[in-house]
């Protein structure tokens, strides 16, 4: 590569033009940067969507034997009212599926999928540790997490509730 091209490379132009101040360069990359701050959240969407379907899909093709080892204390979670509460984690699963998808609703559906994140650390994940590979509570921690930066920021630019904002403002 000749001398001449890599002078007109673009990251070349970027940090030696002469008339821009060091400042202004950073502040250029820091606006080409915030343009693209729509698809960490979008993301994170859709992966906690993704991560909440099938387990919610499980719960739902066979309830009553998730109502069963919710409440069985000889081999399942020992947990009261089992029939109540597997249709509420189910519910609360492919809500947060549609949901998160759409972007709707984000903030909201965020809460009772945290709750239902740490009901499961709690009964099933904590006693195997930390390790997602020996079923863990890694996983769940990393979809709380995900949801509290969802609470905190919103679901992003790209989401129904950005729109609709912008539509009532």
């Amino acid at each position: 590569m000749s001398w001449e091209r890599h002078i007109s490379s673009p990251v070349y132009v970027l940090f030696a033009q002469n008339s821009i101040s060091m400042k202004e360069k950073i502040d250029n990359i820091k606006s080409s940067i915030f343009k693209l701050s729509f698809i960490p959240p979008f993301l994170i969407r859709i992966v906690l969507a993704y991560g909440f379907y099938e387990p919610a899909m499980k719960k739902w093709n066979d309830i009553g034997a998730i109502a069963e080892w919710f409440g069985n204390e000889d081999w399942g979670l020992g947990l009261p009212f089992p029939t109540v509460n597997a249709y509420l984690a189910a519910t609360t699963e492919i809500l947060g599926v549609f949901l998160l998808l759409l972007g709707l609703g984000s903030r909201i559906i965020s809460i009772p999928l945290i709750f239902t994140m740490l009901v499961a650390i709690f009964t099933v994940h904590f006693e195997n540790g930390f390790a997602a590979g020996d079923n863990g509570f890694e996983i769940p921690l990393y979809y709380i997490i995900m949801l509290i930066v969802l609470i905190i920021n919103g679901p992003g630019k790209l989401s129904l509730d950005h729109i609709i904002y912008k539509k009532l403002k």
